[in-house]
């Protein structure tokens, strides 16, 4: 199974968003090859927004997006998705509904974090799989993770220990943006404090939902696509020793 990277939204021609989904298609691709239930999947992207991932994920079940702002939810509904409104450790949901759940760079924006990680083990089937992404190395903290209201980063370590202690298994957990860590890193530490970003939690127009990322000049941005599908290719067969990014993929227990 090789799921295509679908490129329909803005958020798709960005390399970071779509280096990110070609992780999460090849691991979910992995899990999901010789799961055939009966019926359509269900799948949860906690922290969805304006549902940026929904198409991707829908290759995989019906999707359903949650959020705790409803800015970002206003233009997932505009965009024709299921959008609700909830929060990451209080899910309005019932014990076993989901096939999978995504909880992709969503986590790290709450306090609660292990009562994130319990509520998406209540939800999900047995053999239901959870994938997660987030940042790595508290090291990397910079204003972007300020702006953006993060309480944390993670290490492979760390991230493996707490979705153990929350009841998963976990299958596979690595670094991701592994060919990107020396340039951002290098830029973290050089990089005036306060840059001019922009992001929804600055904005005073609550009508405006803002993409959580700053532009990639061309050429660059296509150069970026590209080392994205190479690392895509190695994270399906090793796992990456350092990155920027987590990512993980852990399941319920059946029994």
């Amino acid at each position: 199974m090789n799921t295509p990277v679908l490129t329909v939204l803005e958020e798709d021609r960005h390399a970071w968003f779509a280096g990110r989904t070609r992780a999460v298609l090849k691991y979910l691709d992995m899990a999901t090859a010789a799961d055939a239930p009966n019926g359509r999947r269900m799948v949860l992207d906690i922290g969805g927004g304006a549902g940026n991932m929904a198409h991707h994920l829908a290759h995989y079940g019906n999707v359903i997006d949650l959020d705790y702002s409803p800015r970002p939810l206003a233009v997932a509904q505009q965009r024709g998705l299921e959008a609700l409104q909830g929060a990451g450790n209080q899910l309005p949901f019932g014990n076993a509904v989901f096939d999978v759940v995504a909880l992709l760079d969503t986590v790290e924006h709450i306090a609660d974090e292990f009562g994130v990680f319990e509520e998406c083990l209540r939800v999900l089937k047995p053999g239901g799989r959870l994938i997660v992404t987030v940042p790595a190395f508290m090291w990397l903290w910079s204003y972007n993770d300020e702006i953006n209201e993060h309480e944390r980063r993670y290490t492979v370590p760390e991230l493996r220990e707490k979705l153990t202690m929350s009841g998963f298994q976990v299958d596979r957990i690595s670094y991701n943006n592994f060919f990107l860590f020396p340039a951002i890193a290098s830029i973290r530490f050089l990089r005036p404090y306060n840059p001019d970003l922009e992001s929804p939690h600055l904005t005073e127009d609550e009508d405006v939902y803002q993409v959580e990322m700053e532009p990639i000049p061309e050429p660059a941005n296509s150069v970026l696509h590209a080392v994205g599908r190479v690392e895509a290719e190695l994270l399906q067969r090793v796992n990456l020793p350092f990155g920027t990014s987590v990512i993980a993929l852990a399941e319920k227990p059946r029994v």
